[in-house]
């Protein structure tokens, strides 16, 4: 289908156009908007409807809009602020108890789907290498959705939560080595040196911030506080912790988004119920981008051809699957419901997944047809989850009224 409109294409018009900016952003937050207020309205997760405003308004239907550089911006920013505000409703000490299960969730979590994507795509009789990237992008998950689901239920304080967002740091390591050693095999060279710093950088950092934060947070920021007063001193301290730890976590070798969950759980027991909402504000207009972003990347020629629809079907089911027994088997002395509630709180693959197909592609050991196929199979997961969690969660009681949640001191 012709788009009606673009602005992108206004932007490739004229760089200048002072329409572009705005139209873009009114098309894709009043839609993503307006498609959560529907689906919340019919009993849906509203989460699900602005993935889908994405999809409605994106390439995949409309084509009002394409994926530019501002959006992508946007959508990075609105998934850092959303772990970064998680992370201010958890407390560090509530994250250690559950330390040796989370571990194990994300070690079951990452062999599982990596084992099950390798042997499909070789049951396929795809190459060696492509099934092995196929199987990496499956270990991804994108704790962004289950993060936003849990955090507006007023669930964080549920066992299940805590092991989620426990066992998503160790995830997040344990798939960036993965990654670096599976890229380092399809370049012919692999850097055992380079993959043991790469390690030992990524979990200590991850260790160090988690261990002594909170403590760091509660001497420093008093004192800086306490010599400027001006403004929104807390939320300026608040802010600059963020973005030096998202900085400090991509130098070590893991995502920004851990960096801001961790920043926000040093800064939980610190600043004040100010700081929440400005947070909680600050991510209610930015989250829009990041969801409707999933959805703009929806690639349906993943099901061009009877053969690829098949294998569509196969991964997607494969993926919420892995996921599920991978990481709830790891859950199981807890009890059925909690290792079902673990199983899928891991299951969103989202923008992780389609990096990695990505760097395939780039490689060009991933054909343009397999990397639809993850692509599909990334968003479909990150669609799926929501309503899952609704499921899982449906026995369990918020700790706050979701009005209230923000409003902690």
């Amino acid at each position: 289908m012709d788009p009606i409109f673009s602005p992108l294409a206004l932007l490739a018009v004229n760089g200048h156009d002072p329409l572009a900016l705005p139209l873009s952003m009114l098309i894709v937050f009043g839609s993503a908007k307006l498609l959560a207020a529907l689906f919340e309205r019919i009993g849906q997760p509203g989460i699900v409807g602005q993935i889908v405003a994405g999809v409605v308004v994106g390439p995949p239907v409309l084509g009002w809009i394409q994926p530019n550089d501002l959006l992508h911006a946007l959508s990075e920013l609105g998934v850092i602020f959303l772990l970064f505000r998680v992370g201010l409703e958890v407390k560090s000490s509530e994250l250690f108890k559950v330390g040796r299960t989370a571990l194990l969730v994300a070690l079951l979590g990452v062999i599982v789907p990596f084992l099950t994507g390798w042997a499909i795509l070789l049951a396929f009789g795809k190459p060696q290498i492509e099934a092995i990237f196929v199987g990496t992008a499956l270990v991804a998950t994108s704790v962004g959705i289950t993060a936003q689901v849990l955090t507006a239920k007023g669930l964080l304080e549920e066992r299940a939560s805590r092991i989620i967002l426990a066992a998503a740091v160790f995830d997040d390591v344990l798939g960036l080595l993965v990654l670096a050693l599976v890229t380092s095999l399809a370049e012919g060279n692999v850097n055992w040196v380079a993959l043991g710093t790469t390690a030992l950088l990524a979990t200590g950092f991850t260790v160090l911030v988690a261990t002594l934060g909170t403590r760091a947070a509660q001497r420093i920021v008093p004192r800086i506080e306490s010599r400027f007063r001006s403004g929104e001193i807390q939320f300026d301290i608040a802010l600059v912790v963020l973005f030096a730890l998202s900085v400090l976590a991509i130098e070590a070798g893991v995502a920004a988004i851990i960096g801001a969950f961790l920043g926000g759980m040093a800064l939980a027991e610190t600043v004040n119920k100010r700081v929440h909402d400005l947070a909680h504000g600050v991510t209610e207009f930015l989250l829009p981008f990041f969801l409707a972003g999933i959805g703009m990347n929806l690639d349906l020629t993943a099901f061009a051809t009877r053969e690829f629809a098949l294998l569509t079907i196969i991964v997607v089911v494969a993926a919420v699957l892995s996921k599920l027994i991978g990481a709830g088997l790891g859950a199981t002395h807890l009890g059925r419901t909690d290792a079902l509630r673990v199983g899928v709180g891991m299951v969103p693959r989202g923008e992780v997944g389609m990096v990695v197909a990505q760097i395939g592609l780039s490689l060009n050991v991933v054909e343009s047809s397999i990397y639809s196929v993850v692509v599909f199979m990334a968003v479909a997961t990150t669609m799926i989850a929501p309503p899952l969690l609704n499921r899982a969660y449906r026995s369990a009681h918020p700790s706050l009224p979701v009005a209230e949640e923000f409003t902690i001191g």
